[in-house]
Order: structure tokens, then C-alpha cells, then sequence
């Protein structure tokens, strides 16, 4: 018999402002027993509660009112050092994706990817914080 190691979860923050978009990426993520979600904002300037959920993974949407993703992006940063940040968004990576990188995203995603896509960017990103 073999001894099974328990791994914690892989611990998600969600920055969008559609509440139906939250929702079905909530369902996403957490049918997979791997994931779950730590917080959720649906608009940049509200990602202070980055610091206290303590993120493994921030997906962060580019196009919210206030402050948009791009903007909060360095805060995010600066909140939550050790986190990996996917730029979430549906603009195609050729509009946005090198400037959400220049800003210090480690991917940038397009929100039409697959669930299936989105959880595994997430868990590749949060393999290479180990």
C-alpha cells in the first residue's frame, strides 16, 4: 500500500466585471478539487483584498470601469509578489497580450480559451511558484 500526499489546493483570485463571467469561471475552476477561489473584485481598484486572500494565481480582466486590469496590474504586483497573474481578456493577445506582459503579467489569455485551457494555464503557472 502506498501513502497518498495531500496537496493544498491551488488558491485563485478572480478581477472581472461581468458577475455572470465570474460565475461561470467559479463553477470552472472549482469543479476541479485542485482549485479554489480565494476573492474576487469586479474592478481594479478593488484588488487590496489581493493581500489578505493570498493568491496563488490572479486572474485579472483587462477592460473594467475604474481601474481598468493594465492599471491595477503593478498593484496587484506589489500586493501579492509571490502570485502569478493571466491576464484575462477578449481582446486577442495580438492587441493586448505584449502590453499586459510589459506590465508585468506572467500570461495573458483570451477569454474565449477553453475552461479546460484556463485551468491548466493556472496550474502550470502555480507549479513554477514552488
Amino acid at each position: 500500500m502506498y501513502d497518498q500526499v495531500l496537496m493544498a489546493p491551488i488558491r485563485v483570485f478572480v478581477c472581472d466585471d461581468a458577475p455572470a463571467f465570474r460565475d461561470l469561471l467559479r463553477m470552472a475552476l472549482e469543479s476541479d478539487d485542485g482549485l479554489t477561489i480565494v476573492g474576487e473584485a469586479e474592478d481594479g481598484a478593488e484588488v487590496e483584498a489581493i493581500a489578505d486572500a493570498r493568491p496563488d494565481v490572479v486572474l485579472l480582466d483587462v477592460s473594467m470601469p475604474g481601474l481598468n486590469g493594465l492599471e491595477a496590474l503593478p498593484r496587484v504586483r506589489e500586493l501579492a509578489p509571490d502570485s502569478r497573474i493571466v491576464v484575462l481578456s477578449s481582446f486577442s493577445a495580438e492587441e493586448k497580450g505584449a502590453e499586459a506582459e510589459a506590465a508585468g503579467a506572467d500570461r495573458y489569455l483570451d477569454k474565449r480559451e477553453s475552461f479546460a485551457r484556463i485551468r491548466e494555464v493556472i496550474r502550470e503557472l502555480a507549479a513554477s511558484t514552488t
